[in-house]
């Protein structure tokens, strides 16, 4: 009975694993933030979960904060939790890259961050 109570106990005091219920921006490329010396060819999000692709979406602003026209972002079939936004020739200036996305569990979150090119 004695061997019993101790894994009890250990479950009643110990705190439950931490779930993320959203998708939420890890990392991008170029960085959140950064500067970088040429234009890139494509933005990629990184996120904590995977995505649904026909509900994760995002766009670029340019300098004069005007949007960009692009291909629409795809979540990459080899990373589900990858979003790929492709760019076309960007001049020098501050860009600013605007995204939703929906994980697998139907959470829906949004944000943005901007890069600037030399």
């Amino acid at each position: 009975m004695k061997r019993m109570l101790l894994p009890i106990a250990l479950t009643a005091v110990l705190p439950a694993p931490t779930a993320f219920p959203h998708a939420f921006l890890d990392h991008a490329v170029p960085a959140v933030g950064s500067t970088v010396a040429g234009a890139p060819t494509q933005v990629e999000l990184y996120y904590t979960q995977a995505l649904e692709p026909a509900f994760s979406e995002a766009a670029l602003t340019g300098p004069d904060g005007q949007a960009i026209t692009t291909a629409r972002a795809s979540v990459d079939p080899q990373n589900p939790m990858e979003l790929v936004l492709k760019l076309p020739a960007l001049s020098p200036g501050h860009y600013k890259v605007k995204w939703h996305v929906v994980s697998v569990d139907t959470h829906r979150t949004e944000g943005s961050f901007s890069f600037d090119v030399q």
